[in-house]
């Protein structure tokens, strides 16, 4: 059994800092880099670039909606043709900073608002992943599992890897729960380990209801710019090594 651990990252912007890049980039095997609309700017995205690529660690593209205030968490209402372009601009900036760092983008993972929008709307899902492969159409598309999201890539025949959350609680239809309401963003790194190691296992998303919705895991998210990120990203990789699960990139397979 095989499994990618990834990590959003490159949020911090000019002299305010955010995250604990350097100390994931030793645990992680693909980073989500922000691209500067969100959050992140040219210098903090050419550090994380240059750290992954001496790491061995994947480098991801991570679009998000023009929201610096927001940190790209509050919704927008954006077009198709909006949406298809800020995905390609965005992808385009993170594809010359790797490539200055010596490596490249080989995956794109949409950020904030804009994934959990395209999550529920399969139009827009496609909109944005249209964009990123008229860019590159071999890139790997990190999509949330079992949704919209996960059908506009399969539907676009795209390479995807399908992602689940170790620090978010879901609802019974495989949606993150809203992060306002109590216990929809976990903490103690021991219960998110325990949880993650029993979604790997049963090849299932388990709501926070219990319920199993069987669930194809290629990646685990840990949010990065949370204060118990390195100890769960740790204690994460620990526990499921521990289980024989092996921790590797993802291939980006076509379904």
């Amino acid at each position: 059994m095989q499994v990618d651990l990834n990590a959003d990252m490159g949020e911090s912007f000019g002299p305010w800092p955010m995250g604990a890049d350097s100390d994931l980039l030793d645990i992680i095997t693909s980073a989500n880099i922000a691209c500067g609309f969100h959050a992140g700017d040219p210098d903090v995205m050419a550090g994380a670039m240059a750290q992954a690529a001496r790491n061995g660690v994947g480098i991801g593209a991570h679009p998000g909606l023009p929201d610096l205030q927001g940190f790209g968490r509050r919704r927008m209402d954006i077009s198709h043709d909006a949406a298809r372009n800020l995905t390609m601009y965005q992808l385009g900036a993170a594809q010359a900073m790797a490539r200055a760092a010596g490596g490249q983008v080989r995956h794109l993972k949409l950020h904030g608002a804009l994934a959990n929008m395209s999550a529920e709307d399969e139009g827009l899902a496609r909109a944005c992943y249209e964009g990123a492969l008229a860019v590159d159409p071999e890139i790997i598309l990190m999509v949330i599992s079992g949704t919209a999201q996960d059908r506009a890539a399969r539907r676009l025949n795209a390479r995807m890897a399908c992602e689940i959350f170790a620090d978010r609680a879901y609802t019974e239809d495989g949606l993150l729960m809203d992060r306002r309401q109590p216990g929809a963003v976990l903490h103690d790194p021991d219960d998110m380990a325990a949880r993650i190691l029993a979604m790997v296992q049963a090849g299932a998303i388990i709501t926070a209801q219990g319920t199993h919705l069987p669930a194809r895991i290629d990646t685990i998210c840990l949010h990065g710019d949370g204060p118990s990120a390195v100890a769960t990203a740790r204690k994460l990789r620990e526990t499921l090594e521990n289980a024989g699960v092996t921790l590797a990139q993802f291939d980006g397979k076509r379904e």
